[in-house]
């Protein structure tokens, strides 16, 4: 990818969106197209194609969606899985009818199934249903990697996907309806240490297992795979390596500096037991991660208490 190339991050607002346009700049690429919700609306095909027309990128990452949490989708089945499936719709389809050079779909994890062997290899997709508290995403983001692969077939565009695990970083979602694991985990913790709680109540068993890469990480493996990779299937990208919820729990305290006691709440889901992708597909070609758990959650912590006290973050 020439460095003067243009190149359309889309979702570039967002957790992994902004550490993608972050890693392009410093590695010294200048013409990169961003477009606010506001401004382009990824659920509208005639502002889609508008916009394609009018900027002709030559070089598409598609990182934008709905996301959120457990209790999120649960509470909004529909909403995940139609506006990321018209998103993803979209911008592939429009993409290929403009003769974009390359284009790289970020999935999720979240695809794989239920009942997935483990670590997770790209040939299991669709082997098995996904796990339910978050079937409307998971459904949505396999037909965004099912298109990708289908158009490469028929219209021969370089076209790729990739799926990452459990993403975290600066910048994060600190909502409480919305949040993710570790940042529900950094704002529940922040909050009991300054009330002075005795406990803390954490759902589920505890014993659920995930893989989390920092966007760091994940937007270094981005551009890797776009100067790397062309292949019809999914590649996964994560680190190889995976913690407890209640281990994590304890890491996240230990930072904060918490000192209470943490409760599990069997009668709350846990989610999948345990997922993690087999990432040997993204090392033999060349790609490794590089920033340790504990390393990233002490980076994130940091940033969240700076936002709180600019006033730049939900809390």
């Amino acid at each position: 990818m020439d460095r003067d190339a243009k190149v359309y991050i889309a979702g570039h607002t967002g957790l992994v969106g902004s550490a993608i346009v972050r890693k392009l700049q410093e590695e010294g690429f200048c013409n990169l197209v961003l477009k606010k919700h506001r401004e382009l609306d990824l659920t509208c095909q005639n502002a889609v194609e508008q916009f394609f027309q009018e900027e002709k990128p030559e070089y598409v990452i598609m990182a934008a969606g709905l996301v959120g949490g457990i209790l999120a989708n649960q509470k909004s089945p529909a909403d995940f899985y139609y506006v990321n499936m018209q998103m993803a719709n979209h911008v592939l389809w429009t993409a290929c009818h403009t003769q974009v050079k390359k284009l790289l779909y970020l999935g999720s994890a979240c695809m794989y199934p239920k009942t997935c062997r483990q670590p997770m290899t790209e040939e299991d997709i669709l082997t098995g249903l996904p796990e339910q508290t978050n079937e409307g995403y998971a459904l949505a983001k396999i037909n965004g990697c099912r298109l990708c692969s289908y158009i490469r077939r028929q219209y021969g565009m370089d076209f790729i996907s990739a799926i990452p695990a459990n993403a975290y970083g600066p910048g994060d979602c600190f909502d409480a309806e919305r949040s993710h694991v570790i940042p529900a985990f950094l704002m529940k913790y922040e909050k009991a240490k300054t009330d002075d709680e005795k406990q803390v109540v954490l759902w589920g068993t505890g014993k659920a297992k995930r893989e989390f890469i920092h966007t760091k990480d994940l937007a270094d493996a981005c551009l890797f795979l776009m100067e790397h990779y062309s292949d019809e299937q999914a590649v996964n990208i994560g680190t190889g390596e995976e913690v407890s919820i209640r281990e994590l729990a304890e890491m996240v305290k230990k930072i904060v500096g918490y000192q209470g006691e943490i409760i599990c709440d069997p009668s709350k889901p846990d989610g999948m037991m345990r997922r993690i992708v087999d990432i040997s597909k993204i090392t033999k070609i060349g790609w490794k991660a590089k920033i340790s758990l504990e390393q990233g959650l002490r980076e994130v912590y940091e940033d969240y208490k700076k936002s709180k006290l600019t006033g730049g973050m939900e809390s």
